[in-house]
């Protein structure tokens, strides 16, 4: 009965949510579309953006935006979760912790990308501090491999959590990169601890 009562009061949540009712309107499939707008808005890093990465894709909410504010760009969208298919955007349905996914992404483009985005967030426990302990931990994850695939003046931002070893993210982000930002959008969420850490140039040796 209390897992009843749990999905009914979180459905009438959403439905007096003005983002999800935005989105629906407007055709995204998710509210989550107006996070990336809001980032795109305050960093604009989508105009001239030739290649991008959209790590934690599904259910397709940032690669729909991705692709109505971009022109002639090649998107690559990711998730451990089948996402259905948007034109002009290519999918890969595989787990990104794992090796052969990075592999991946790196065999797909012939040159590094210009931006990787990510919404990715570890499952949630129950835990609050493990849950953030292991998006952040994941975010590191992103920024570290994003060296790899993404080009020396180029753009990452991805999720993390503003809590247990937030710092520790943005000292390892701020060893990496010249410029290093953070922005909540006003469509998260009031009580979520969730941010987003916007990445910029990496720095030379």
């Amino acid at each position: 009965m209390r897992k009843n009562k749990s999905s009914k009061n979180w459905i009438i949540q959403q439905h007096r949510d003005p983002y999800f009712k935005e989105a629906k309107h407007s055709g995204f499939r998710s509210r989550s579309a107006y996070k990336l707008l809001e980032l795109e808005k305050k960093f604009k890093f989508l105009k001239s953006c030739k290649s991008i990465i959209d790590l934690g894709s599904y259910p397709g909410g940032w690669s729909q935006v991705i692709k109505k504010n971009t022109k002639n760009c090649k998107i690559l969208s990711l998730d451990i979760k089948k996402m259905r298919e948007i034109d002009g955007v290519d999918f890969f349905c595989c787990d990104f912790q794992n090796d052969g996914s990075k592999e991946q992404i790196l065999q797909y483009f012939k040159a590094k990308a210009d931006v990787l985005v990510s919404d990715m967030a570890a499952n949630t426990t129950g835990n609050k501090d493990l849950d953030c302990i292991r998006t952040n931990s994941l975010c590191m994850d992103v920024i570290e491999f994003s060296r790899f695939v993404v080009k020396n003046d180029g753009v990452v931002i991805s999720k993390l959590f503003n809590g247990y070893d937030f710092l520790d993210v943005k000292k390892f982000a701020e060893k990496k990169f010249e410029k290093v930002n953070f922005f909540k959008p006003e469509s998260s969420k009031n009580f979520s601890k969730e941010t987003y850490i916007h990445c910029k140039k990496f720095k030379t040796l």
